[in-house]
């Protein structure tokens, strides 16, 4: 195999080529940290009067995009809110919507056995299911007379453990 090009360097055909490898994507260092800058901006403009003012940008920790089961996961980023609790983070991608905002509040389970994950759309919807947890402490409250409400969140993949 020959380790000359077959074509000028200032060819156009070299322009293109140095253009598709500079458009790979972004490496994992900037996916983490877009994916906090995502989730700040978008708590600092959709919870303005609550998460807004206790989540600083500093508190997001992002994580790089996965491949888990054949299933790419877009970068994400954490919050931790204390007391078992925090919140995730991530940008939903459809071809039909385009990028959407995805913020979970995941709390434990007043069983001790799991978690629950909460999607969050508006600030009202948070102060109403934060009403709904103040009694038990931020915990989840489970029926121990219904079928189990609460799952384990389950261990992220490695690459998604790997922290900056």
């Amino acid at each position: 195999m020959t380790s000359t090009r077959p074509y000028a360097p200032d060819s156009p055909l070299a322009v293109l080529l140095a253009l598709a490898t500079d458009t790979v994507g972004p490496d994992e260092t900037e996916q983490r940290e877009d994916a906090a800058t995502a989730a700040a901006h978008h708590v600092y403009n959709a919870y303005a009067h609550t998460l807004a003012s206790v989540v600083d940008a500093c508190d997001w920790q992002g994580y790089p995009s996965v491949t888990v089961d054949g299933r790419r996961l877009e970068p994400a980023a954490v919050a931790w809110l204390d007391g078992g609790a925090w919140l995730h983070h991530t940008l939903r991608i459809t071809v039909d919507d385009g990028a959407m905002d995805a913020l979970t509040l995941v709390v434990p389970c007043t069983c001790r056995r799991g978690y629950v994950d909460i999607l969050l759309d508006t600030e009202d919807a948070l102060i109403e299911i934060l009403t709904e947890l103040a009694p038990t402490h931020g915990r989840s409250p489970h029926i121990t007379d219904a079928a189990v409400d609460c799952h384990s969140i389950r261990t992220a993949p490695a690459l998604y453990r790997l922290t900056s």
